[in-house]
């Protein structure tokens, strides 16, 4: 989540762990406690979101609630163990019956843990899933993109077009970064809208729309026939280079 990410850098040795969780005070102690622990923590607050921000971190672990907005934990474990993810998952749920645990356990949960929990438990099974997966390196991310006459520095925060300084907002700049991040692929507006404001952030994903027009505007040569950010129908947009 752009947007929201912590002035403090992120080691590249650091563990990954995707909290997928819709209630906020659990979101938040999950996050202070695993942060606490030396991991470096994401969030979405609905299956959908969670779905599509595992497929492009590729987190080292998932904190997986059962019950969900648009689409439930089971779901969400079932597509991602279909389409090839192997990082452990840890599942959450109030519902403790022993058909649940075991739905959950058969569609590739690493673990499975009733709700209410003990965080100290909890942790201890964060620790023991992640000793047994090897420790990924982590690539560094680009810090230069470049696309036709647009040159975009990273670490500067600045647009050039052409070789001449582009005037961009933080938000412009975020938005345009989480293009960059996933070239070619269909981003839903919903995705975008919390990868950039966050969870939390007052507004809609319709938002997404007047950023991607002031994009368009200033980076596009015809921004009514875009080349470069491109509208996918029904579901957002796509950033073809």
């Amino acid at each position: 989540m752009i947007g929201s990410r912590s002035a403090r850098s992120v080691d590249a040795t650091q563990r990954r762990v995707l909290v997928i969780e819709d209630d906020p005070s659990i979101t938040l102690g999950l996050r202070i406690n695993l942060e606490a622990e030396g991991y470096s923590v994401s969030n979405a607050v609905d299956g959908e979101t969670g779905l599509e921000m595992a497929r492009r971190d590729g987190p080292d672990l998932i904190v997986l609630d059962v019950m969900l907005p648009q689409m439930n934990g089971f779901e969400v474990l079932d597509r991602l163990r279909k389409e090839g993810y192997t990082m452990p998952i840890i599942v959450l749920s109030a519902r403790t019956s022993e058909m649940d645990k075991v739905t959950g356990l058969e569609l590739g949960a690493e673990d499975y843990v009733a709700k209410p929990f003990s965080l100290a438990e909890l942790l201890a099974r964060v620790r023991a899933a992640l000793r047994r997966v090897p420790q990924k390196v982590v690539a560094p991310k680009p810090q230069l993109f470049m696309f036709g006459d647009i040159r975009v520095d990273v670490a500067a925060r600045s647009v050039e077009r052409a070789g001449v300084a582009v005037e961009m907002t933080a938000t412009e700049f975020d938005v345009l970064l989480c293009f960059l991040e996933s070239p070619g692929k269909a981003l839903a507006r919903a995705v975008m809208f919390q990868r950039v404001w966050g969870p939390h952030h007052h507004g809609t994903p319709r938002t997404v729309d007047n950023f991607v027009q002031q994009l368009r505007s200033k980076l596009e040569a015809d921004p009514q026939e875009p080349r470069y950010f491109k509208t996918v129908r029904g579901v957002g947009y796509r950033f073809d280079s």
